[in-house]
């Protein structure tokens, strides 16, 4: 067998059509609740202020904010068209739309002057739910046209290849930035220490939320080489987890630990990690539909049906 042939199946390995449907609906879910909570934050950006307007990314692409009456409607846009990703209703229509539009909105509220790094891997993981087969089942499009056949097949399993990918790829980047700015340095602890400290300091001064443990700990800096050893041995061991799904369950119940370590010691939270959405291409999740709780809704969506079943024993 060739390189390319056996590149081929690494990336096509057949899945489940019940594994990126739930995939769908667990992003779709946090989707929906995220921004219906974040959507007052996001309409606080529709703002003429040229002065403080920085684009980044494709809103660089424009050298003026938008009208905030044309803003206002692509936020409510957004939030409205969450609601069909997360049903799987006209998806090869409507959740490109969306993912293009989640996109632009996030990315215009990271364009006046402070850029925050929490949403990235969500917005990467809808758009490749967005441009995937990810509402062949377990959707209202399936329940209209009938389950998809072959239910197992590689064009389920390209995509959630890509969300792992997308997952492992932005914590290597996050590693390969800690060496650009500190070096090896960087694994001693102090630098950790030193940022900690200095967060902690900023907000207590803003009197904004801080974190109590995180100050607690300044005097022990031997944690702190902890931490940082750990943080880059899994930020850089990320790719393994591409390779290997067993290395790659263990991989992702580490980053989901370092991610509370985050909120612990400096009173950030990266949402979308937190809740382990992040982390679900990881795992079987289309097991969560024999869980008793969600059977009865399982059966009624087609996801515990003949054809589940016999997908699960495949996979």
């Amino acid at each position: 067998m060739s390189a390319l042939a056996r590149l081929d199946r690494f990336w096509r390995r057949p899945m489940p059509a019940t594994r990126l449907a739930t995939l769908r609906v667990l992003v779709g879910l946090f989707g929906c609740i995220y921004l219906a909570v974040r959507t007052p934050h996001l309409l606080s950006y529709a703002l003429d202020d040229v002065d403080r307007f920085r684009p980044v990314g494709v809103v660089a692409l424009g050298d003026a904010p938008l009208l905030p009456g044309v803003y206002r409607a692509l936020v409510l846009a957004t939030v409205a068209l969450s609601v069909p990703f997360l049903l799987g209703w006209r998806h090869r229509v409507l959740a490109p739309l969306y993912a293009g539009l989640l996109w632009l909105v996030l990315t215009y509220s990271n364009s006046w002057g402070q850029i925050m790094h929490t949403d990235n891997l969500f917005v990467l993981h809808v758009v490749v739910l967005a441009l995937s087969p990810s509402a062949d089942a377990i959707s209202l499009d399936a329940r209209r046209r009938g389950p998809a056949a072959p239910f197992v097949h590689g064009r389920y399993g390209w995509p959630v290849r890509l969300l792992v990918a997308c997952g492992a790829l932005a914590y290597l980047l996050a590693g390969v930035a800690k060496l650009q700015n500190s070096g090896f340095d960087f694994v001693a602890g102090e630098t950790l220490r030193n940022y900690v400290g200095f967060d902690n300091v900023r907000k207590i001064e803003l009197g904004s939320i801080h974190s109590p443990l995180g100050a607690w700990l300044l005097p022990y800096p031997g944690m702190f080489t902890g931490m940082a050893w750990m943080s880059f041995v899994l930020e850089m061991a990320a790719p393994v987890a591409i390779l290997s799904r067993r290395v790659g369950k263990g991989w992702a119940l580490g980053v989901w630990g370092f991610h509370f370590g985050v909120l612990a010691l400096m009173a950030i939270g990266f949402v979308y990690q937190l809740t382990f959405v992040a982390f679900a291409p990881y795992f079987d999740v289309e097991r969560l539909w024999q869980w008793r709780p969600l059977r009865k809704w399982g059966a009624r969506l087609g996801a515990t049906g003949p054809l589940a079943a016999e997908a699960v024993a495949e996979a």
